[in-house]
């Protein structure tokens, strides 16, 4: 059976919402999504992102919500980036930019 998980994300004070979707013979889909901005698992299309001009990032090799925040990001859109969100940095010390 598939599930959804719907869940709160504590991260240095600001809480995120946290999606996790299991999906058949594949990793997990997930999203941590806070009041600025949102951080996906590799399934995220960047360049959608870009050009719909969300503040997104995303990290890849992920199965949970702490993979996620102990993974490096592995890109972001030009808005995340005015915001801090660095390609190469461990996601759990820039995400409270966008809570």
């Amino acid at each position: 059976m598939h599930m959804l998980e719907v869940d709160r994300v504590k991260v240095d004070g600001n809480i995120f919402l946290g999606l996790k979707a299991d999906l058949p013979d594949a990793p997990p889909l997930l999203a941590l999504i806070g009041g600025k901005g949102f951080v996906m698992c590799g399934y995220l299309n960047l360049e959608v992102a870009e050009r719909l001009n969300t503040v997104a990032a995303f990290v890849s090799g992920v199965k949970s919500f702490d993979d996620m925040l102990n993974a490096e990001v592995k890109g972001a859109t030009s808005k995340a980036k005015s915001l801090g969100v660095e390609t190469g940095k461990v996601l759990k010390t820039v995400i409270g930019r966008l809570a």
